[in-house]
């Protein structure tokens, strides 16, 4: 068995989010923390630990769709599965994702060819799964390896991959798969191009189309993956079981692939 990190690291000064929305991490050494010991044990001195060395911490300051994530149908929308029945549910919240979602045969997508900011369609997704040929099972976790893989760490992150549309996504949620995933910053395409679209055409329904096919169709995805190149099309599992905050819209999680070898 090897086990592949699909995650990216929670860290300072890396455009993994637009600059208003980036993670903080304040770290505490060693030296910095016998203050807080001594909350436990109030006549401490250094002279009393090994090399005079208390603990070492960070406090974070995030939100819940900083770093690698798994969002639930209530980031999207607060009503889902309209498609089944009219007026729709209560939109999942993380805390409420069965956990059997969250580990399951994984299948890659590889759209690094499509140009960033391109809005792949059910036909795009047609196309790759006979390329690839491979048959969507119902609980599938499909990823999608874009262009914005290479470019985590650069100052384009945000901008860079394609995203998915909503009849793309609405094709693969039909098919059962009720998690997919990208390593790019967003699901959709990035903004600045939905944007662009919107100017032209005056059609607001462009604006999260593939985030917003949850409403009709309850799902989840996982957000800012990374090393998807490593992976082979199929043949491998998917195991992104999320930190369980309540009522929220998301939660952090160490996604990884599993392959037998």
């Amino acid at each position: 068995m090897r086990i592949v990190d699909l995650s990216i690291n929670i860290e300072n000064d890396v455009a993994s989010d637009p600059a208003f929305s980036r993670p903080k991490v304040t770290y505490y050494g060693h030296d910095d923390t016998i203050d807080r010991m001594r909350n436990f044990f109030p006549d401490l001195t250094k002279g009393n630990l090994p090399d005079g060395k208390a603990w070492a911490m960070e406090s974070v300051e995030l939100t819940t769709h900083n770093g690698t994530h798994l969002d639930a149908p209530y980031h999207f929308h607060p009503t889902m599965n309209h498609s089944r029945r009219p007026g729709g549910e209560r939109a999942m919240t993380i805390d409420e994702i069965p956990l059997d979602w969250c580990f399951r045969s994984g299948v890659k997508l590889d759209f690094r060819h499509l140009e960033d900011g391109y809005v792949a369609t059910a036909d795009d997704v047609r196309t790759e799964l006979a390329r690839i040929q491979y048959e969507l099972k119902p609980y599938d976790i499909v990823v999608v390896n874009t262009r914005a893989g290479e470019r985590y760490g650069h100052a384009d992150y945000v901008e860079s991959g394609c995203g998915m549309g909503r009849d793309a996504t609405l094709l693969l949620l039909a098919a059962g798969v009720r998690i997919t995933g990208t390593d790019a910053w967003s699901w959709d395409a990035p903004f600045s191009y939905t944007a662009k679209r919107v100017a032209a055409t005056g059609d607001y329904g462009l604006v999260w189309e593939g985030h917003k096919a949850g409403r009709e169709i309850g799902y989840c995805h996982i957000e800012k993956l990374h090393g998807l190149e490593a992976l082979p099309p199929h043949g491998f599992k998917i195991a992104c079981f999320p930190v369980k905050i309540r009522g929220a819209s998301a939660g952090w999680t160490r996604a990884v692939a599993i392959l037998d070898e």
